[in-house]
């Protein structure tokens, strides 16, 4: 979160910016959020005022995660409240293109890094006028590795007189443990944080007072500048998991524990190309070495090199003992880069091994985890052939795991290519912590203990019922399902079913679960239900990814309608901020994705200070050079480019 004065800011470079007091400034911050059996309700509000004896621009900042949606936003300047408005996408943007024409407005939300988007509004305020800001955002937390992660970005750049932070948790489960961390805790600091909790229910408050926040007693920079997270896990029994009912919806979360583990048949297709070079070798042979070492010894392994030659380590998968894995390891250590991409191949030849081995355990799990840095090069380059290809020749048998190093790779090629393969993709970034990322992505999949999992519920009985067909769980995860019940139902009876021959049993009374969410502290309003909607809306889109044309409109008119009805900003709405009549008067909040099917902003250099900023859709460049001062507008429509400029 940052908040201050616009014109102030970009006046010094931050770190020679004189000590003074703040023209801008805010009195008074809190950041409120209800996490109610996973489903997280944020409340961002700011209290800002203007204490220069002119008009000052005063700009909001919320860092939010990528998974979290923004219901709400609005702004009141001197008691007057300008609300935000949410449209479906297309009408909105046809407003948002005639006010860029005017030179008026540009868009609010941008990816700022691997877990966070960027919300941004800056608004003038006339001298001792004050301004309120409030933006609301929900997500649902997803368990990896055994517990939940709330994120909250912490970065106000001054000093702030009230300064708080509310973190309430209700777990009907049971809460496991609970732990807080921080990236710029203190030992002050320590002092201004408090935890109550019992056995369902948590209280977070932080609380630091002005003098707590200051770096020194001396100067008056703040210490609040980075990462405030909240982990917990919730108590499991040996059922079919946890149905939980408010006001005729129910969410059932399944995440079975103390379960033997599935030995792996995994394939590493490994990009060698010309662009792997340098760095990105070295973090991939880095991580492949410490993978090896989680390998189980039931387990089995092969490596698959590709540039625009495809390479076998083995003709065959060996299994993980300890002389194959010394030999896997001195392999590795002699990979280096060089040469085009020829996926398409790499790709065919790995499933290829997997259909020809033999000797392998009968409840084993086979998986593919690919990582390239690029696009096709070599070979079939047509993206839509190679999925078609691998589609066909996976066939459902195999799992295909695609992880994209850099912003050069094709990400949603990617990512429908592993969604088509009953896999997921994942972007891993390019800095220091590469290694760390890929290792982290294979401890989530390393651990399969379930498969082919299907969750069965009363027939008639149920409507609008997610999805309930999974084809692995991984330990540490959760499978979540929800949906609407009917009216006349009194008794939940789920079984619940797996390859393993193994059928899990779960009776719940609607009643009785309904009366677990009578308290209305930690309740904001029908969550379960909005719950439902997120998760419908997330599962919609994720289906239109690897969907054919016509299912891919119906799947994103469903999306769209639920994302209208429950006033979220997905990819498919956007917000309409309409500002005081003598400023901008339209502002627009789009919900940026990591393939930038409906925009990603990127940047670089074009002299000075300048950058070029761009989107799918609409860019705009800006500088800030103090000799040379332009605007411009770039537009980027069906593959042509036109620049208008002065």
């Amino acid at each position: 979160m940052y908040w201050g004065d616009g014109a102030a800011a970009s006046e010094y470079p931050e770190e020679r910016r004189p000590q003074k007091k703040h023209a801008i400034e805010i009195y008074s911050l809190h950041v409120d959020c209800k996490v109610t059996s996973r489903f997280a309700h944020t409340v961002v509000t700011s209290k800002i005022v203007n204490r220069a004896n002119e008009s000052r621009e005063a700009t909001f900042e919320v860092e939010l995660p990528k998974t979290a949606f923004i219901t709400n936003f609005s702004m009141s300047i001197d008691g007057k409240v300008y609300p935000g408005i949410i449209k479906e996408k297309a009408s909105a943007q046809k407003e948002y293109d005639t006010a860029v024409l005017r030179g008026q407005s540009a868009g609010l939300v941008k990816i700022t890094g691997r877990k966070l988007e960027q919300f941004h509004m800056s608004v003038s305020i006339a001298a001792a006028s004050k301004v309120t800001f409030e933006l609301t955002y929900e997500e649902l937390l997803k368990r990896q590795l055994g517990k939940f992660e709330l994120l909250i970005k912490v970065r106000p750049r001054q000093l702030v007189k009230h300064f708080q932070i509310d973190v309430h948790i209700f777990e009907p489960q049971g809460i496991r443990f609970l732990e807080t961390d921080s990236t710029f805790m203190t030992n002050e600091l320590t002092e201004a944080l408090t935890k109550v909790q019992n056995e369902t229910k948590a209280h977070i408050l932080f609380k630091p007072t002005v003098d707590q926040q200051k770096i020194n007693p001396e100067l008056d920079e703040t210490l609040l500048n980075g990462d405030f997270v909240v982990r917990y896990d919730v108590k499991r029994g040996a059922t079919a998991g946890d149905i939980q009912i408010v006001n005729g919806y129910f969410v059932h979360y399944f995440a079975p524990h103390e379960m033997p583990v599935f030995p792996k048949n995994v394939i590493f297709l490994i990009d060698r190309s010309g662009s792997m070079a340098g760095r990105k070798i070295e973090q991939t042979k880095a991580a492949l070495l410490k993978i090896l070492q989680d390998l189980r010894p039931e387990d089995h392994f092969s490596f698959i090199t590709f540039n625009s030659r495809v390479a076998e380590w083995r003709s065959s998968l060996l299994q993980a003992t300890a002389e194959n894995m010394a030999n896997a390891a001195g392999f590795v250590q002699t990979l280096s880069a060089s040469g085009g991409t020829d996926i398409n191949r790499a790709l065919l030849t790995a499933v290829s091994v997997l259909d020809k081995a033999k000797r392998l355990p009968k409840s084993s799990v086979s998986m593919i985890i690919l990582l390239t840095d690029g696009q096709p090069t070599s070979g079939e380059s047509n993206v839509e052939v190679i999925q078609e290809n691998i589609q066909k020749a996976v066939n459902g048998k195999y799992a295909l795991f695609c992880l994209g190093f850099g912003f050069d790779v094709s990400y949603k090629f990617l990512e429908k290519m592993a969604l088509s393969n009953g896999g997921i993709a994942r972007r891993i970034y390019e800095n220091a912590d590469a290694a760390l990322q890929l290792q982290g992505f294979y401890q989530e999949v390393a651990t399969p203990i379930l498969r082919k999992i299907e969750m069965q519920y009363p027939e008639n009985a149920i409507e609008g019922l997610t999805k309930n067909n999974f084809k692995l769980f991984f330990e540490g995860s959760e499978i979540i399902v929800s949906g609407k019940i009917s009216n006349e139902l009194d008794l939940f009876f789920l079984p619940l079913q797996h390859a393993s021959d193994l059928t899990l049993k779960e009776e719940a009374n609607v009643k009785e679960k309904e009366q677990v969410f009578q308290n209305q502290s930690y309740i904001f309003g029908n969550f379960i239900e909005r719950l439902w909607a997120y998760l419908t809306i997330q599962q919609l889109l994720e289906k239109s990814i690897s969907a054919q044309a016509e299912d891919q409109k119906t799947l994103e008119a469903q999306a769209l309608e639920l994302s209208l009805r429950y006033s979220f900003v997905t990819p498919l709405t956007s917000m309409v901020v309409t500002k005081p009549a003598d400023q901008q008067q339209t502002e627009l909040a789009n919900k940026p994705t990591e393939a930038g099917k409906w925009g990603i902003e990127h940047s670089f250099p074009v002299g000075g200070k300048c950058f070029l900023l761009f989107q799918w859709r609409i860019s705009i460049i800006f500088s800030n050079a103090k000799r040379k001062k332009s605007s411009w507008w770039l537009f980027y429509r069906a593959k042509s480019v036109q620049c208008l400029g002065r």
